[in-house]
């Protein structure tokens, strides 16, 4: 009985070193299978790049306020659907004006430009023109040349292309990273870095929020580059869309407000607010939101959002919001961080 007894004994251990055995192997078979999945960074390697800040629509939409631009004869003069259309995007084939002999070749990519004017702002410092605002309508990619004509699609369309819009070589963007969620302090002090203000946004707004382009007074003759971010801040008290009275509704105290009997209009809570030490009269001296006002010390900055540069002009730059802790508008500030 007894050796029936560790025979069994020695079975079940046995089975159970086994299915131990099993589930081990299953184990790590799951972690080989994740481990493909998600690899880990080989050593000396860097980690993968952050999500960019701006997607095709703003990258390449953007537009900007050019200071001196230099216009070269290329431009849209024809599509292959003339006939019965004058509006051309994205798929369909147009003609430009442009070939073997401006050494136009098979697969050169163009930005599709349209100059609206000169731009200036009263809310910027800087004197005189800030440049000329140029809207990016698309891109193009040359299919076949011809001896002065060459045959292009369109590649990426922002708006719809008329014949006569203009042409320029593409030239290469990348999105700056995406900024990590870090804490927002909402009442920073200045960092002493170059600042301007936004004189314009894109379609024109007034009121811009997050992953929405706009123009600053800020370009390379204030050293800012593609890339740098910055802080839309504005002082206290401005950036309010509608104006109101700072007074308080009630009026001061005077004679009329109260009963006959009892006479106690004058000291209410509608009655206006006496300075302290008080005067020997209730009809003043008063206290008034103006007055604290203009004794009061200087007050932290409203930081409100943030923005990173896409594009750099000698005067201006195209930034993209990429924070917004309220509404932000045109003609609020910005300081390089």
């Amino acid at each position: 009985m007894r050796t029936r007894s560790l025979v069994t004994n020695f079975r079940d251990l046995a089975g159970l070193l086994a299915l131990l055995t099993v589930l081990s192997l299953l184990t790590a078979l799951s972690m080989s299978a994740r481990a493909q999945d998600n690899p880990a960074p080989a050593p000396g390697t860097l980690p993968a790049p952050a999500s960019p800040a701006a997607r095709d629509s703003e990258l390449y939409c953007a537009g900007y306020i050019e200071h001196a631009p230099n216009y070269s004869a290329l431009e849209i003069v024809g599509g292959e659907q003339e006939q019965e259309q004058y509006i051309f995007a994205r798929g369909d084939f147009v003609y430009i004006r442009g070939g073997a002999r401006q050494a136009v070749r098979v697969g050169d990519e163009f930005t599709v430009i349209r100059p609206r004017g000169q731009f200036k702002s009263k809310l910027s410092k800087k004197d005189g023109w800030l440049g000329v605002y140029t809207q990016e309508i698309g891109r193009i990619r040359v299919t076949e040349v011809k001896d002065e004509v060459s045959v292009a699609v369109i590649a990426y369309s922002c708006d719809t292309v008329l014949l006569g819009d203009l042409l320029r070589h593409a030239p290469p963007r990348t999105s700056p990273p995406a900024q990590a969620e870090d804490v927002f302090d909402r009442f920073a002090d200045p960092a002493g870095k170059p600042a301007g203000r936004i004189v314009a946004a894109r379609d024109y707004r007034e009121m811009v929020s997050r992953e929405q382009v706009v123009y600053i007074d800020l370009g390379t003759e204030d050293n800012v580059r593609v890339g740098d971010r910055l802080t839309v801040y504005r002082p206290v008290g401005k950036g309010g869309l509608t104006r109101f009275r700072e007074e308080e509704v009630g009026p001061t105290a005077s004679y009329g407000f109260e009963s006959e009997v009892f006479r106690g209009g004058q000291l209410s809570n509608k009655s206006g607010r006496v300075q302290y030490p008080p005067g020997d009269s209730i009809k003043g001296p008063l206290r008034t939101t103006a007055q604290v006002k203009d004794r009061r010390p200087p007050l932290p900055r409203k930081n409100v959002g943030e923005m990173v540069i896409l594009n750099v002009q000698r005067r201006t730059a195209t930034a993209i919001i990429t924070r917004a802790v309220q509404e932000i508008h045109t003609g609020d500030y910005v300081e390089v961080r």
